[in-house]
């Protein structure tokens, strides 16, 4: 070769250090191809200048449909308020609502494509417990965190996870303070206990076996039944036979009633039948037979009437849904609201530099946070589950009334 050419070539080799520096130091400050932004943060997973993007994955279709499309509803009208107050920090909330028709395998697959398809920051208030169970483990593993779950499983707080939060009761606890406080405060001698053959139904079982053995005394006899069943005829007989006067119930919606309606129509009055979250609900109430009146539940927030607001807050709210959706709200739409606003609130002290790290700081320092519906809620930096204390509800005249507030577990 020419002399020129090989102090080119030397020129070249000793300049390629140089460029690749160059190169490496600006990636950072490299544009977006997508939004045209220039951003000195590595990528967030389901945040973008303009947007935060959260997944749900809840029944609209199927055995608790009439709690899943409540708490949907619910959660999108607080991210809608949300956004249209400008959103937070310059980003707008997209809620992506997957249907998991209350089925493990359907969860599964919309979780995946919540994760993966949609690309989601958090996953908030997903409905179900055994739903939720099938997909808590990837979503830890992808590093999402699991927001407010519609389900009191004891999976949703235990073991501790920072990416944990939760805002109910746990069905576990509310179940074995049940159990104390009929025997304790009611005399009530024969505990016994009918649940779904699924996860929660198993938690209300060891829980109703738990408090009895705890308290020296043994669950008198049990009815197991898949979700779908119809019949409880001899369900029913099998209680009374074993003279129960307590039974606690791993029920949700549709088999409560059906429930509730077989022991109507054997003309089993003397018996107190003790429920939680699953099935608080007004179509319980609502039964044209009466087969709800006197069914107690132990929940975390009470069912509140258009008549007797609690505040003038909720009042408004109450219009406003109505309004919005056309019929009146369950339980669930407000737990389900007030959820999404600790969510914007988390979001909003987050900061506009939001990662899964500021967001849970954020999270663990709501510590003084009261709904407008009247409940106190709290975390902090070794508490990710909100609230401790249940109330005692019964259905009389058609209506849930509030009769013990503040029991704890």
């Amino acid at each position: 070769m020419k002399p020129g050419i090989h102090q080119t070539i030397r020129n070249i080799t000793l300049l390629l250090p140089a460029t690749l520096f160059l190169l490496l130091g600006c990636g950072e400050q490299a544009t977006d191809s997508e939004d045209g932004n220039a951003t000195g943060a590595a990528e967030v997973r389901g945040v973008t200048d303009t947007e935060i993007v959260l997944g749900m994955h809840t029944d609209l279709s199927g055995a608790i449909a009439t709690l899943g499309v409540d708490g949907a509803n619910g959660t999108r009208m607080r991210f809608d308020e949300a956004n249209e107050a400008g959103g937070i920090h310059g980003r707008k909330i997209k809620l992506v609502v997957e249907d998991n028709q209350y089925q493990v395998p359907k969860a599964i697959s919309v979780a995946n494509k919540l994760i993966h398809r949609d690309n989601i920051f958090a996953m908030v208030m997903a409905i179900g417990t055994q739903t939720n169970n099938a997909v808590l483990t990837q979503l830890l593993e992808e590093n999402i965190p699991n927001l407010f779950p519609i389900s009191g499983a004891r999976s949703m707080v235990d073991p501790a996870h920072r990416l944990k939060f939760h805002a109910r009761g746990i069905y576990y606890d509310e179940i074995r303070a049940a159990a104390r406080y009929f025997v304790e405060e009611r005399g009530v001698k024969g505990i016994c206990a009918i649940y779904q053959d699924t996860e929660y139904g198993q938690e209300i079982l060891e829980a109703a076996t738990d408090q009895a053995e705890a308290m020296g005394m043994s669950l008198l006899t049990t009815s197991a039944h898949k979700p779908t069943e119809s019949e409880f005829t001899s369900a029913i007989l099998k209680l009374r036979e074993a003279q129960c006067d307590l039974v606690l119930m791993g029920t949700v919606v549709r088999d409560t009633i059906l429930v509730l309606e077989a022991a109507r129509k054997l003309g089993w009055e003397d018996v107190a039948w003790v429920g939680n979250n699953a099935a608080y609900n007004q179509t319980v109430a609502d039964q044209e037979s009466g087969a709800g009146e006197g069914y107690y539940a132990f929940v975390h927030m009470g069912m509140m009437y258009r008549d007797s607001p609690p505040t003038e807050e909720a009042a408004y709210w109450w219009d406003r849904f109505v309004e919005r959706h056309g019929r009146n709200p369950e339980y669930v739409a407000l737990e389900a609201y007030r959820n999404a606003d600790i969510v914007v609130e988390a979001l909003t002290r987050a900061g506009p530099d939001l990662t899964v790290d500021s967001l849970i700081a954020a999270l663990e320092s709501i510590d003084d946070y009261t709904d407008i519906f009247g409940y106190p809620v709290s975390f902090g930096p070794d508490k990710h589950q909100g609230v401790t204390v249940s109330a005692l509800s019964q259905i009389r005249d058609g209506r849930w009334h509030t009769m013990e507030q503040s029991i704890s577990y």
